[in-house]
């Protein structure tokens, strides 16, 4: 698969909404099986993650942590070019004011995510 013909867009967004917004972990596991290389490493600020059991874990630790009605959802399309992709989101209350906002920045190998970086912005920014 070229570079140019990874869609950047629906594979991050896929990834916000299956994988960092799902709560089922059957379901996350699912999506992180079709979006992920198996030996994907995800970057979080404090601490890497590397394989499928670990990014889900890390994400079910994230979400046990955040009320029940956190959602994260896109501040616009994503973009990317030769393998990078980028997405700026935000998380918060479903309809609600955002809580945190962030860019998450990935790494492909065809139209798999490798390496994803979770990249928060400061609060109050």
């Amino acid at each position: 698969m070229s570079p140019q013909s990874i869609d950047y867009d629906d594979l991050m967004q896929a990834n916000l909404t299956k994988v960092f917004s799902e709560r089922d972990a059957g379901r996350r596991m699912a999506a992180i099986t079709e979006l992920y290389m198996a030996d994907a490493v995800l970057y979080e600020p404090d601490a890497l993650m590397t394989g499928h059991a670990a990014i889900s874990q890390a994400v079910e630790t994230l979400l046990s942590r955040l009320p029940s009605d956190f959602v994260f959802t896109a501040t616009g399309p994503a973009i990317g070019h030769h393998g990078l992709g980028q997405l700026r989101w935000q998380a918060g209350p479903s309809g609600g004011p955002a809580a945190v906002t962030g860019t998450d920045v990935a790494r492909f190998e065809g139209a798999r995510i490798q390496t994803l970086h979770v990249l928060l912005d400061p609060s109050g920014a």
